[in-house]
C-alpha cells in the first residue's frame, strides 16, 4: 500500500451532520429541508460552483423568509473519534494518509481553524477540486495528485456508495463502522 483515503464525517469526527439542527431550527421535516436544500444548489456548494450567501440566498427564497446567516457553521460542531485518529497517527508513520471529504466551505474553514485536519498529509475537500463522491472523477483526481495506483491505494468511507465506486475503480476500500473493525480491516490488508 502506498495511500490511505479517509472520508472524514463519521469516520475521522462524528457530529458532523448538521441539516437536522437546521431543519429543526427552521420548524420544518428533515426531509423538506434537504429537499429545499437540494433546490438552493447543495451539489452546487459541496462543488465550490456557488457560494454558502449564494446558496442561502436561494434557499431564502423557495423557504419564503429571509436566512440572515451561515446556518451550516452555526450548527457545525464536529466532536473526535479517537480511535481513528490513532490509527491515522500509526499509518502516517509508513504511509501517506490523506482526507477524501465531500464538504463545504463552511465546514472546511471551522474544521481548519480547530486543526481538525492537521492529522493528514492533505485534504482532497469536494468545493476545492469541484468533485463530489460518489463520481470516479472524485477518486481520479487525488490519484492523479498523489502519484498512485488504484491497486496500492486504500479508501474508508461511512456511505457505502462512495466505497462500491472506489472498489469499481479498484481501489481497495472497506465501509467505516467503526474505528476497531477498520483497524482489523487494515490488519488483514497490510498483512501483520
Amino acid at each position: 500500500m502506498k495511500l490511505f483515503i479517509f472520508d472524514v464525517g463519521n469516520v475521522v469526527y462524528s457530529n458532523t451532520s448538521v441539516a437536522p439542527k437546521i431543519a429543526k431550527y427552521l420548524g420544518i421535516t428533515l426531509e423538506e429541508f434537504l429537499k429545499l436544500a437540494k433546490s438552493s444548489g447543495l451539489d452546487l456548494l459541496q462543488k465550490g460552483l456557488i457560494s454558502v450567501e449564494d446558496f442561502w440566498s436561494n434557499f431564502s427564497k423557495l423557504f419564503g423568509k429571509s436566512i440572515s446567516e451561515d446556518l451550516w457553521a452555526k450548527f457545525f460542531d464536529p466532536l473526535p473519534i479517537d480511535g481513528t485518529i490513532e490509527l491515522i497517527k500509526k499509518l502516517r508513520k509508513h504511509f501517506r494518509v490523506v482526507a477524501g471529504t465531500n464538504t463545504i466551505l463552511s465546514h472546511y474553514e471551522i474544521h481548519l481553524k480547530k486543526g481538525h485536519y492537521d492529522i493528514f498529509d492533505a485534504v482532497y475537500a469536494s468545493h476545492v477540486i469541484h468533485y463530489t463522491k460518489p463520481d470516479p472523477n472524485f477518486f481520479m483526481y487525488i490519484l492523479k495528485s498523489e502519484n498512485a495506483a488504484p491497486e496500492e491505494t486504500f479508501f474508508t468511507d461511512d456511505d457505502p456508495k462512495n466505497v462500491q465506486c472506489a472498489l469499481a475503480l479498484k481501489i481497495n476500500a472497506f465501509v467505516f463502522t467503526d474505528p476497531k473493525e477498520l483497524e482489523s480491516k487494515l490488519k488483514q490488508l497490510l498483512g501483520h
